[in-house]
């Protein structure tokens, strides 16, 4: 293990989830990364996220799952779809069970502030720089330089860029990228859980799908809150923004005609964000020098596999991980993690894809067929390959 006194000097751009749980996990293996965050406070927008038993078991490794769990919420039934009109219920998955025997970690849901707040708890107040503003991100040969609004410049041994999705490190690792309209945007607010309706308040993970549409709850922040994100066709008006805002009666407006008691939960909602969701193909490669991508930055996806967070959790984890294995070649180490992460990520981002079209359908015989498969099938089961993953032995 490399000491923190002598080992490379790592910048991590971007203080969000993916760039803690890297600091945390670059930390646990004895390394020392410097944080860069533009906020002057580290705070994280939006509102709710799922933490499955891949990334809950990463949490547990680095010693911060007891502190995530004095606010997140265990889940004990997930999956569970229902239609549109009524409520029918066409499946539902005993996650309580299953995620223990199956996986030997539990499902969580959680406010992002509370997944947030645990990562930081590992990550050392010294290595935290809040309110560095990066203007710029350039190349002297193989070797990045950050340059900050103040006018500092920092040339790290190690650039780590997880600065979302409209990341300045990507931009100079392989240039500009294109993304296309996906025709979908996404609602999401919180509902007090003292006005939801009893339905909302159980400890599940509920979708409920219909034309065009699809709805998703599930409480957090400790069961005093409901988390509402909702999927409808995108107007002209929708941006790619964790900031943009709604009206509670746009968000009706969409759901009209559906179940009277998920129309009942909207309407207990607070103000509502909407942010457009832009398709972006799976990058050729992350790597460019002593420079490399991390969570939305590298694989930004559709958030219907809940797998944002859990794979910038992964990506922390694997790569001080291959960086502890090759501490005198920093440039190979993070070759190897490209090589382990590219592949996993980039099917994620593809599967997630193709969730849209599936969850949207209209009513009509293949809508049918799509709710007899989920009445037969085991979400929990068959998507092991998700769940399953264990970050030490894809490296070993």
């Amino acid at each position: 293990m490399m000491s923190t006194e002598d080992g490379p000097k790592i910048a991590i751009l971007g203080g969000g989830i993916g760039g803690l749980a890297a600091a945390a996990f670059l930390r646990d293996q004895g390394f020392h990364a410097d944080v860069y965050e533009q906020a002057a406070a580290l705070t994280e927008v939006g509102a709710g996220l799922v933490i499955a038993p891949n990334a809950g078991r990463l949490l547990r490794r680095l010693g911060v799952l007891d502190r995530f769990v004095e606010r997140a919420v265990r889940m004990e039934v997930g999956w569970e779809f229902r239609r549109w009109e009524n409520g029918a219920v066409l499946s539902a998955e005993n996650l309580e069970e299953g995620c223990i025997r199956l996986y030997g970690e539990h499902t969580y849901t959680a406010h992002r502030a509370d997944l947030l707040d645990a990562l930081r708890s590992a990550v050392p107040e010294s290595s935290l720089h809040l309110g560095r503003r990066c203007v710029a991100v350039e190349f002297e040969g193989d070797r990045a330089v950050l340059r900050f609004e103040d006018g500092e410049a920092v040339r790290p041994d190690i650039l780590i860029g997880a600065d979302g999705v409209h990341s300045r490190v990507r931009a100079a690792i392989v240039g500009p990228t294109q993304a296309r309209e996906s025709g979908i945007c996404a609602f999401r607010a919180l509902v007090p859980a003292q006005k939801a309706p009893d339905f909302a308040r159980r400890r599940a993970q509920t979708l409920w799908i219909g034309p065009e549409h699809h709805l998703v709850h599930y409480p957090v922040s400790g069961e005093e809150a409901i988390n509402l994100v909702a999927f409808a066709p995108a107007g002209a008006d929708s941006v790619e923004s964790w900031t943009a805002t709604a009206t509670v009666e746009d968000l009706l407006a969409e759901f009209a005609g559906w179940d009277s008691r998920l129309v009942d939960l909207i309407r207990a909602a607070e103000t509502p964000g909407r942010w457009a969701l832009l398709d972006r193909e799976p990058l050729d490669r992350w790597n460019r020098g002593n420079a490399t991508l991390l969570g939305d930055a590298a694989h930004p996806m559709f958030p219907f596999f809940a797998q944002g967070a859990a794979q910038a959790i992964e990506d922390g984890a694997v790569l001080a991980l291959c960086l502890a294995a090759d501490p005198d070649h920093p440039i190979a180490a993070l070759a190897r993690y490209e090589e382990l992460r590219r592949r996993r990520t980039a099917r994620l981002q593809e599967v997630s894809h193709g969730r849209s079209h599936i969850n949207h359908l209209p009513d009509g015989p293949e809508q049918q067929a799509r709710d007899l498969r989920y009445s037969q099938a085991d979400p929990l089961k068959k998507n092991g390959w998700i769940y399953e993953y264990d970050p030490e032995a894809a490296v070993s």
